[in-house]
């Protein structure tokens, strides 16, 4: 077999797109998880059980469907009731929405291993609440799972080419079409593998760098 350098040549342009795309996938999916995950955690806690109840219910529900039918229920439904947002727009929310509920959980692990006497602490001190959690609970909670946290991260960059099913032109979706309108699969594939790696190999090696420094 010969590798056609020409074929990757010709292939760049729509390389560069695909991994812009999936970049802002990425960054936006991961902001969208971390912070709708956080609220998610702090729900868990609530006093009440009619709260409670139904994000337990909610988030249930979304970590135990596959991320592919919450796509299609996003990008085919919602329209249905007057909701309609672009592809990506539409992928980059799910990503976000779906792995919410496994971010929800590492915060709630990290939230129960802070010590009882910090809260103790917080409530001795007549701190609000809001000041209980932004300046006492949080910091210590975010330290314990952020190595976590990152895995996810990880996690999601592996499930974007799943976007390409309602028509987002990531890095997956780019290589095939050069591949079906050239007939050259083997350059397009390898090339967006290679990408793979060298997005995913760096993140996880940072995660493993920031679990090191973080157990001290």
């Amino acid at each position: 077999m010969t590798w056609d350098w020409s074929a990757i040549a010709d292939f760049m342009p729509r390389f560069w797109d695909g991994v812009l795309i999936t970049l802002q996938v990425l960054v936006l999916g991961s902001l969208i998880s971390f912070t709708l995950g956080l609220v998610w955690a702090i729900a868990f806690r609530a006093p009440t059980r009619f709260i409670r109840w139904p994000v337990n219910l909610v988030t249930e529900f979304i970590r135990t469907t596959p991320l592919l039918v919450q796509l299609f229920f996003l990008y085919f439904v919602l329209p249905e009731w007057g909701v309609q947002f672009s592809a990506l727009t539409t992928g980059t929310i799910a990503i976000g929405l779906h792995y919410s509920t496994y971010t929800a959980q590492v915060y709630r692990a990290g939230i129960e291993a802070v010590p009882p006497g910090q809260w103790e602490a917080a409530t001795a001190l007549s701190l609000p609440a809001h000041r209980t959690w932004i300046a006492v609970i949080l910091p210590q909670a975010v330290r314990r799972i952020t190595p976590a946290l990152g895995n996810y991260v990880i996690a999601m960059l592996k499930d974007t080419p799943l976007l390409a099913a309602i028509g987002v032109l990531e890095m997956l979706q780019q290589s095939r079409l050069e591949s079906a309108s050239t007939f050259q699969y083997t350059e397009p594939l390898t090339l967006i593998g290679v990408a793979f790696v060298l997005i995913a190999y760096p993140a996880s090696l940072l995660v493993r760098s920031l679990e090191r420094r973080l157990v001290r």
